[in-house]
């Protein structure tokens, strides 16, 4: 490695003091079974930890990982809301009463809109991705087309899991909380869309920490 660039250690702090940035890494574990994407043949720039900027500069993908942290902490937030949910349904039992009953089809209602704003956030973010950051990015820098076609399939693949997810609490609603079956498949889609969604946050930020500190969000 050449001495001219300091190197970036593993807090992220550089060895001259001046400022960088780590993307957050995938730890690679997996809920669920393989995704729907083949993870080994995403492409890449092949760019280690961002070095040589400014503050400035970095402050454009710190705010990437910003809103991505942001995202993080809200679908831990949904994980704990279903433990809940899962937790008061198994003990209503069979001759749950009426008024047990009707707590627990609220609680439905409010994991409903819970995820359903949550899912809101997350489309909405790659919406802006795709309409303004990523076009950008490719007017500035050719050469990360590649990356950004793929981040974009996969936005299309979470958008998927969105609607399965958005289908499991339909379902779910519909048995008054009472369906161990509606549970399983809630949780099962929650476990997948946990997977995709780190898995392509990482990713995102890993390859994106570079063009955004050269070019910016706009």
């Amino acid at each position: 490695m050449s001495g001219s660039t300091p190197a970036a250690s593993a807090s992220g702090a550089r060895a001259d003091g001046g400022p960088t940035l780590v993307a957050t890494p995938d730890d690679g574990i997996r809920l669920t079974g393989p995704l729907a994407w083949n993870e080994g043949s995403r492409p890449t720039l092949g760019e280690g930890p961002p070095t040589g900027y400014t503050a400035a500069q970095l402050s454009h993908p710190r705010h990437l990982i910003e809103i991505h942290d942001g995202l993080r902490a809200e679908l831990e937030r949904v994980r704990d809301v279903v433990r809940q949910v899962r937790a008061g349904a198994l003990s209503i039992g069979a001759a749950r009463s009426i008024i047990n009953t009707m707590a627990m089809r609220q609680n439905n209602w409010t994991l409903g809109a819970f995820c359903e704003s949550y899912c809101r956030i997350v489309t909405g973010h790659h919406t802006l991705e795709d309409r303004g950051v990523f076009p950008h990015l490719r007017r500035s820098e050719p050469a990360v087309g590649p990356v950004l076609d793929r981040l974009e399939a996969e936005h299309e693949v979470i958008a998927e899991v969105i609607d399965a997810l958005d289908r499991a609490l339909v379902a779910l609603v519909a048995t008054d909380g009472g369906g161990t079956r509606a549970l399983d498949e809630l949780e099962a889609q929650v476990d997948l869309l946990t997977d995709t969604l780190r898995s392509h946050l990482a990713y995102e930020e890993r390859e994106l920490i570079g063009p955004l500190a050269r070019h910016g969000l706009t």
